[in-house]
C-alpha cells in the first residue's frame, strides 16, 4: 500500500437560528462533537487528523513511498524468498527493491516487509510490479506477481521567457499551482551554467533589510501564479573572449521546491533552460558607460568597446560619426582607430549632445574596415533621457 501522510479531518458545519424549529439542537451537537475545535464550531476547522481512504494523487516531483508486504498463509516453511519490486514508466524501468539478496527461510504468519522510495521525475501511467519467488518444502519452485497502476500529474506549471540586454540575460520564470490546495514555495532558485554569473531580482531593499517582492507570506494559492526575475551575465574570462558566447548556449536550469500539507515535500528541477545568443558579425559594438540622464544642449560622455569578432582576420578600422536629426556627435569623425587583432577589444570614450527634449536614441555610428572596404552601421545603440538644465536642477 501506498504510504502518505494523514490530512486534516474537515467537519461540514449544519446549524440554525434558535426560534426555528430545532432550536437550539444542531448548535449543541456540533459543540460536543469531538472533531469541531471549541469555540470555532461552526468553521470548517478540525483537530484530528485523518489516514488516507484511497491511494490519492501523486504530483510531479513527489517522493513515492510504498509499504509491501509478503506474509506466509499457509502451514507450510518455504524458502529462498526473493521480493523485487519495479516501477515502470513510460521511458524506463527501475528496481525499487532495498536488498536483492533471498531470505532464507519464511515461517507459517510471519512476513518480509519492506518499504521503498521514488523521486516521481515523469508524468503519466506508472506501473508498480511486485514479484515474489519462493522454493516450496517439496522443492518446487513458485513464482507470481502484482501489479499496481497510477497517474502521475502535474502539481507545479512553470514557463520560462528569455530577453538580451547586451551580455545580459533576463529570465522570467512563471510558477502557478495547479492543484486544489495551497502550498509553501520553500524555494525557486536559478543554477547558472558555468559561463554565467546569476543574480535574483526577487527582493527590494527596506531600511537596509532585504524583503521578498511576495512579502511575508510564501504560501501560493490554488491556481495563483507568481513570477520570478533572474539576471545572469557572463563570467569575466567568457565574456573577454569574442566568439564563445555565440550561437545556442546554455544559461542554468531551475529548482523549485515545495511543501504541501503536513509538510510533503516536492521538488521539480527543469532541464538545461537555453537561449540563442544574438549575432554580431565580424565587428560589435556595445556600451560600457552612459548616463541616465543629461542636460539638454550640454555635452555629456559615453564609453563603447569594439570587438573583432573574426578568430582569423586583423581589421583596419575607421570611425565615422554622422549626426542625427536630435544628437550630434563632438569630435573628429573619420579617423583611424588602428588595426585589431581577431578576438580582441578596444574601448573608445566619445562625446556628443542632445539638441531634443525627451528619450533620444544614440545613433549614426559607422566602422569601415579598409582591408574589405566593408562598412558597419550601428543605430539605436542606446537611449537617453534628455531635460533642460532647469529641470534637473529643480
Amino acid at each position: 500500500m501506498r504510504l502518505t501522510k494523514p490530512t486534516l479531518f474537515t467537519n461540514i458545519p449544519v446549524t440554525c437560528e434558535e426560534r426555528d424549529l430545532p432550536g437550539n439542537l444542531f448548535n449543541q451537537l456540533m459543540k460536543d462533537d469531538p472533531s469541531t475545535v471549541k469555540g470555532a464550531e461552526t468553521l470548517m476547522l478540525g483537530e484530528m487528523l485523518t489516514l488516507p481512504q484511497n491511494f490519492g494523487n501523486i504530483f510531479l516531483g513527489e517522493t513515492f513511498s510504498s509499504y509491501i508486504s509478503v506474509h506466509n498463509d499457509s502451514n507450510q516453511v518455504v524458502k529462498d524468498i526473493l521480493v523485487k519490486a519495479d516501477l515502470q514508466t513510460s521511458s524506463q524501468r527501475l528496481n525499487l527493491s532495498a536488498s536483492s539478496a533471498a531470505v532464507a527461510e519464511l515461517k507459517p504468519d510471519c512476513c518480509i516487509d519492506d518499504v521503498i522510495h521514488h523521486e516521481v521525475k515523469e508524468i503519466g501511467t506508472h506501473i508498480l510490479v511486485c514479484a515474489v519467488s519462493y522454493t516450496m518444502q517439496t522443492g518446487e519452485k513458485m513464482y507470481f506477481r502484482k501489479f499496481f497502476k497510477f497517474q502521475v500529474l502535474h502539481e507545479v506549471f512553470y514557463s520560462s521567457d528569455l530577453s538580451s540586454v547586451t551580455d545580459e540575460v533576463f529570465l522570467e520564470a512563471q510558477i502557478q499551482n495547479i492543484t486544489t490546495s495551497p502550498m509553501f514555495m520553500e524555494k525557486v532558485s536559478l543554477e547558472p551554467s558555468m559561463m554565467y554569473n546569476v543574480a535574483e531580482l526577487n527582493t527590494v531593499d527596506t531600511a537596509g533589510e532585504s524583503e521578498s517582492t511576495f512579502g511575508s507570506r510564501t504560501y501560493l494559492q490554488p491556481m495563483d501564479t507568481r513570477q520570478y526575475l533572474y539576471c545572469l551575465k557572463p563570467k569575466q574570462e567568457f565574456a573577454e573572449k569574442a566568439g564563445v558566447i555565440k550561437g545556442v548556449t546554455v544559461i542554468g536550469k531551475l529548482d523549485i521546491v515545495w511543501k504541501t500539507n503536513l509538510g510533503e515535500r516536492g521538488r521539480l528541477q527543469t532541464s538545461q533552460l537555453q537561449r540563442m545568443a544574438p549575432g554580431y558579425g565580424d565587428v560589435r559594438l556595445s556600451l560600457e558607460t552612459i548616463p541616465d540622464t543629461v542636460n539638454l544642449e550640454e555635452p555629456f560622455d559615453i564609453t563603447c568597446k569594439i570587438t573583432n569578432c573574426s578568430s582569423e582576420r586583423t581589421m583596419d578600422l575607421v570611425l565615422e560619426m554622422c549626426n542625427t536629426n536630435s544628437i550630434h556627435w563632438c569630435g573628429v569623425s573619420g579617423r583611424q582607430l588602428g588595426k585589431l587583432h581577431p578576438s580582441s577589444s578596444l574601448h573608445l570614450a566619445l562625446t556628443l549632445l542632445s539638441s531634443v527634449q525627451g528619450l533620444q536614441s544614440v545613433s549614426g555610428l559607422r566602422l569601415t574596415d579598409t582591408f574589405l572596404k566593408r562598412t558597419y552601421e550601428y543605430d539605436d545603440i542606446a537611449q537617453v533621457c534628455v531635460v533642460s538644465s532647469e529641470v534637473k536642477q529643480s
